[in-house]
This record gives structure tokens, C-alpha cells and sequence, in this order.
């Protein structure tokens, strides 16, 4: 069985136990402990296309997320509307932001724009802490009825967050999916490893990177959408931390950045050491999160920067194909 054939299979594996994880195990706390895998899951793949495609490293992605959970609240508080359709506002109006901050910050290069996307994503949760249409410090809090598939609020089983998020994170797979198949994703890759080269072949690296830093931020948003509805409380601490912004890079670094399942892998594995970490540590594990984030970066830059995947892919190598046999000596088998 070829490397590829294994992996479809393997993928295809994940997606049948990702389904049925919620109606063979019942625990109350490995749903939602699912359920976070598959949000964080969706949130390294939205990050990776301008992390990992375009090699953007954005540490302010947050931001992002948050616009999407504050627009969605905001439109169901005061206007009534549905999340479903306040998921797709949150996305324009997160991807509009992006534009306006990826305009200047594209000037800047390396960690340089690393930095710069850190003092963005600092500055809008300040911003929020003191404004008070958005709650301030407090934050909002969704109504608990009306239930149902609309106003997406379920209170007696969480299936149907589950779903939801799974959903949401294929789609978001799809996206990336049809951007590396498409010339965006090219040049994406061309803009990553030549720039120089790619500019001088006549692509414009700013335009394609904003192409990039709106489609990654309003796939961020549609998350920051279903985080306010399954949590039902939203502030700037919880959608709008630099910790979120790095545990969104991570995963895709973890698992391997640039490609389609990598941010996949590295939040299951991420969120089983988060969850390991909260059980032995309990409360007096305060901030330790921020501590395994940063032993995890040093570990990973070290000593396998290509992630997981990376590793899978040193491990076992693709088969070559068999060599065919040498043409037989004139000379072979003649009688003697």
C-alpha cells in the first residue's frame, strides 16, 4: 500500500471515529474535551493558510476570532438574528479588519510582522476591555432560550455542538484544500520560500498576501461564532488573548505547518497535553498552559521543525518504484 492510499485511509478512519465518538463514549467531559479538539482543530487550519501557506507568521489571529464571537453576539442581542447568518457577518467584517491591518503590517517582514500582529491583537483587546457596547471586561451573555437548530443554543445534550464543529472544520479543510489546488495557493507557496523570485515573474506579493490574511481571518471568525454559542459567554479574556493567538499557531506548527491535516494532529495532541497538564496540575496550575506552549515551541524549532507530519515522512519514506529489470546480455543463455 502506497504512502497516499495509507493516509486516505488513515483520514478517512479519523473521520468515521470523530462521528461516532459522541454516541459510543457518553461522559459528559470527553464530549466537551471532543468537542474542543475539533474548535481548536478548525482554528489552526483557518491560521495555516497564512502561516503556513503563505509563511506569515501571525501571533494576533485572535483578533479575528474574537470579531467573529462579538459580531455574532452583538446581531443576535440587538437585531435577533440567527448565529447561522452571524457567522457569515462575523467573517466579512473580520476579513475587512484583516485588510485594513495587513496593509501595513505586509511592509514588515520576519519577526518583525510576528511583533507587529502581537501589538495588533493587544490593542483590540483593549479596546473591547473598554468599550462598554461590547461589555467591557465582563463581556456578553447569550441568552439560554430560545433552543434549537437557529438560535444554535442546545441545553440537554452537547451532539449538537459536536456536529457542528466537525462541520465546520471540514469546511474549513475543504477551503484549504481548494486554495492549495488553485494558483493562489502557488504563489502562496512561491511568495513562502522565493519572494524575490515570485516578484520577479510579476506576482504581487502584498495583494496575495491579503488574499491570504482574509480568507484565514474569516474562517477564524466562523469559529469565534460557534465558541460563543456552545459557551454562551464571550469577553475579551477568552477570544481575544495572545494565548489563543499562539495555541492557534501551535497546532499547525506542532503537527506540520504548510500542510492540509498537520494542524489537525497537532491539536489533538495539544489538547490531550492541555487536558493532562489541567488534571495534574488543577487549580495551581495557573498559566501553565503558556509555560507547555513555550517548551513546546523550543522542543519543536529544535529539534523537528517540520512537525509531525515532517517526522511521519522521515520515518517511513515513500517506496520508490521498483527499478525494471536490465536488459539481458546478447550473450546470456547462449549455448556454449
Amino acid at each position: 500500500m502506497s504512502r497516499a492510499v495509507l493516509g486516505r485511509t488513515i483520514a478517512l478512519a479519523a473521520l468515521g471515529l470523530a462521528a461516532l465518538f459522541p454516541l459510543v463514549v457518553t461522559s459528559a467531559t470527553w464530549q466537551n474535551t471532543a468537542i474542543l479538539m475539533l474548535m481548536v482543530a478548525q482554528m489552526g487550519v483557518a491560521w495555516n493558510i497564512l502561516g503556513g501557506y503563505a509563511g506569515q507568521v501571525s501571533l494576533g489571529h485572535a483578533a479575528f476570532f474574537g470579531t467573529g464571537a462579538y459580531v455574532s453576539t452583538l446581531l443576535a442581542l440587538r437585531f435577533g438574528l440567527t448565529p447561522w447568518a452571524g457567522m457569515f457577518a462575523g467573517a466579512g467584517v473580520a476579513a475587512a479588519l484583516s485588510l485594513v491591518i495587513g496593509w501595513p503590517c505586509f511592509r514588515l517582514k520576519g519577526h518583525y510582522f510576528a511583533m507587529a500582529t502581537i501589538a495588533v491583537g493587544e490593542i483590540v483587546q483593549a479596546v473591547v476591555n473598554g468599550w462598554d457596547l461590547l461589555g467591557g471586561a465582563v463581556g456578553l451573555s447569550l441568552p439560554l432560550h430560545p433552543t434549537g437548530f437557529w438560535p444554535m443554543v442546545f441545553n440537554r445534550s452537547k451532539l449538537p455542538y459536536h456536529y457542528i464543529a466537525l462541520g465546520l472544520l471540514l469546511f474549513t479543510l475543504l477551503v484549504n484544500w481548494l486554495v492549495t489546488r488553485s494558483h493562489v495557493g502557488y504563489y502562496l507557496r512561491a511568495i513562502k520560500d522565493e519572494p524575490d523570485a515570485a516578484r520577479s515573474l510579476g506576482v504581487s506579493l502584498t495583494r496575495y498576501k491579503l488574499y491570504a490574511i482574509a480568507l484565514s481571518s474569516g474562517l477564524a471568525a466562523m469559529g469565534g461564532t460557534l465558541y460563543a454559542q456552545k459557551e454562551l459567554l464571550i469577553d475579551p479574556g477568552s477570544t481575544l488573548s495572545t494565548g489563543l493567538s499562539i495555541k492557534m499557531s501551535l497546532v499547525a506548527i506542532m503537527g506540520g505547518v504548510g500542510t492540509l491535516t498537520g494542524p489537525v494532529i497537532g491539536a489533538v495532541l495539544l489538547t490531550a497535553i492541555e487536558e493532562a497538564s489541567r488534571m495534574g496540575f488543577g487549580g495551581t496550575g495557573r498559566g501553565t498552559d503558556m509555560v507547555v506552549y513555550g517548551l513546546l515551541i523550543v522542543l519543536i524549532a529544535v529539534y523537528q521543525p517540520s512537525g509531525v507530519l515532517g517526522w511521519i515522512k522521515q520515518r517511513f519514506p515513500a517506496s520508490a518504484p521498483a527499478a525494471p529489470p536490465a536488459p539481458a546480455s546478447p550473450v546470456e543463455g547462449a549455448a556454449p
